[in-house]
């Protein structure tokens, strides 16, 4: 983090009601580098981070900026980005972004927008933290942040991490995903890529596992799911059975869905809306490989920060 960024903030969402976490994002942000248009963290328009005009105008303004921003960084997820969906300017973007493509990062309801990005201008973007929840925790996770700028400061970069299951394997393809439901809301609209013999990677947050398992259903009733060569299960925070579950929990989930689709599942990869998450290139070539409990996940061909 030694050399200073441009960082420019966009809330596509969702208002920020925790004004407190956004002003304590900002000051150590600034300590190092320079964030850009800040007025939209008192913007609201109901439930929303402004009005629809003003939060697609956040995304839309991108294609013509004469300067572009080092990092374009999402304020908060929520609610919001759905209805931008129709008029977010693909070619404008696409034409603006792909020479010089900025790190554009955030999760949970952008995944909407990091899908429709990749879909229709062919844009790779970050699933990472965010200003307020994550760079604005009360104690913010060195875990986050390290892998976070780690990630966007080279072109290559592997995470490592362990499984509670034996599986071997090794699998190559594009990385896709996100939030889960996010996901789902997209299919059989324009804005789901098409992506076949890919990584898809999961995460969600106050989905309980039968959910969770609808969700996955519905991907793979869509024949989308039996499409891919494996699936990086995240987080699922705040998703706990209950004791009508009687023994049903996530890893039920995973192995129905396994032996239904022949897909591997390949888990407990710290990546979602938990303090310690990875960041991840949506967009990006993967390579996936399993030797009994190690997992390793190679990451190449995303934008990166020129030294």
């Amino acid at each position: 983090m030694s050399i200073s960024r441009t960082i420019r903030l966009i809330a596509p969402s969702g208002y920020c009601q925790n004004q407190p976490a956004a002003e304590r994002a900002l000051e150590r942000l600034t300590h190092a580098h320079r964030v850009e248009n800040t007025d939209l963290l008192q913007r609201r328009s109901q439930r929303f981070a402004g009005d629809d005009a003003q939060r697609l105008n956040d995304i839309n303004e991108l294609a013509t900026l004469t300067e572009l921003p080092d990092i374009v960084l999402a304020v908060r997820g929520g609610y919001g980005m759905s209805r931008l969906l129709p008029d977010v300017d693909y070619t404008g973007l696409h034409a603006r972004l792909s020479h010089q493509p900025p790190v554009i990062c955030g999760h949970s309801d952008f995944t909407a927008l990091q899908l429709a990005l990749l879909a229709k201008a062919g844009l790779v973007t970050f699933s990472g933290p965010m200003l307020a929840g994550n760079f604005g925790a009360e104690t913010l996770s060195s875990f986050t942040s390290t892998h976070f700028w780690s990630l966007i400061s080279q072109p290559e970069y592997s995470l490592s991490w362990e499984d509670d299951h034996d599986l071997s394997g090794h699998w190559q393809g594009q990385l896709w995903g996100g939030n889960l439901a996010m996901i789902c809301s997209l299919i059989g609209t324009p804005w789901l890529p098409k992506i076949t013999q890919g990584i898809l990677v999961i995460e969600d947050i106050n989905e309980s596992p039968f959910r969770i398992e609808r969700m996955l259903l519905q991907l793979h009733y869509a024949g989308i799911l039996s499409q891919q060569k494996a699936v990086i299960t995240g987080s699922f925070t705040h998703g706990e059975p209950t004791a009508y579950d009687a023994g049903y929990q996530l890893s039920t989930v995973w192995e129905y869905l396994q032996q239904q689709t022949g897909v591997p599942f390949i888990n407990q990869l710290a990546f979602g809306h938990d303090a310690d998450t990875v960041t991840l290139p949506i967009g990006a070539q993967a390579t996936l490989i399993a030797q009994q409990k190690q997992r390793q996940l190679q990451l190449t061909d995303y934008p990166y920060l020129q030294p």
